[in-house]
């Protein structure tokens, strides 16, 4: 009889709590929650609010997360910004800046992959080069002439900036030995024609921070007619990683998952959609994470006084 009772007990407790999970309400899937997942882009100069190729895409994304999906075609970096950091977009397509920019305004979103090139490059370094060893080496900065591109520019003016000021070295954007270029080719001329005694630039580098040996400020000064043998590359900065596909860091973990799938095996599986996705970088998308856009992040909160 005991054993008789006790069967019927726990028979009664599975009957309530099979009564309790039916009152519960059944929490929606993560597509549901979303109802439409949109994509921020910004669409290329004089282009409007289109982006080649954005039936094609569109379908490619939505079998991937198997939901429907929308673009949203941004006319700046700082709208797509807004968008994402508001929960408009859950998704973004960044440059380097504009990702860590996102990042300092909302600490919401996180890198998901990030474009290479053929050669293995995934961003590029800023070097400091000199010809015929008119500049000594670091230190003597100050008693010589330096060729920097354009404030704006990346690779030779914001990146030796934030890099080397992050060493110690005293260095600004009005330091007197600074010369300014109207733009970097005009840098790359002034080391060409006696100009200056150095100058900042560029130079392609893989996830080891070495360089590639395509591209680059070196192989334009070889091409200007200066003999690879009369450059030395005096420093180098850290790694600037190519800008990457970012998410809101609340997006469901399913939703990362299906995406960073889709993306990196596109080059191999469907190359059409991954050239229309990506026409800079041709090597593919790798995985990303933040520590990759510390670099970035630097760059961002110097120019923000932080």
């Amino acid at each position: 009889m005991a054993g008789r009772g006790k069967t019927a007990a726990v028979k009664g407790c599975a009957a309530a709590l099979a009564v309790l999970a039916a009152c519960w309400p059944a929490r929606a899937d993560w597509r549901e929650d979303i109802g439409v997942f949109r994509i921020g882009i910004v669409a290329e100069p004089g282009g409007g609010n289109t982006v080649p190729g954005l039936a094609r895409l569109t379908e490619a994304y939505t079998n991937a997360l198997g939901m429907k999906v929308e673009f949203v075609v941004a006319r700046d970096y700082a709208t797509l910004i807004e968008a994402q950091a508001s929960g408009r977009v859950q998704y973004a397509i960044y440059t380097a800046l504009a990702y860590a920019t996102a990042l300092e305004r909302c600490g919401c979103v996180e890198p998901l992959v990030a474009p290479v090139d053929a050669d293995g490059a995934v961003g590029i370094r800023s070097v400091l080069v000199t010809r015929d060893g008119r500049l000594p080496d670091l230190g003597a900065m100050a008693a010589h002439r330096i060729a920097i591109a354009p404030v704006e520019n990346v690779g030779g003016a914001l990146l030796p900036l934030t890099g080397l000021s992050a060493e110690g070295v005293k260095i600004a954007e009005g330091s007197p030995f600074l010369a300014r270029a109207a733009t970097a080719t005009a840098a790359e001329t002034m080391l060409g024609d006696g100009e200056a005694d150095a100058l900042f630039g560029w130079e392609p580098a893989n996830a080891d921070g070495q360089p590639t040996g395509s591209g680059g400020t070196i192989a334009r000064l070889e091409a200007f007619g200066i003999p690879n043998t009369s450059l030395r590359v005096l420093w180098t900065s850290g790694l600037l990683r190519y800008g990457p596909h970012a998410v809101r860091s609340d997006l469901d973990p399913e939703a990362k998952r299906r995406l960073t799938v889709f993306l990196t095996n596109l080059k191999s599986q469907t190359p059409d959609v991954y050239d229309l996705l990506e026409a800079a970088h041709s090597g593919g998308f790798v995985p990303a994470a933040p520590s990759d856009y510390a670099m970035a992040l630097a760059i961002v909160q110097r120019a923000s006084g932080g």
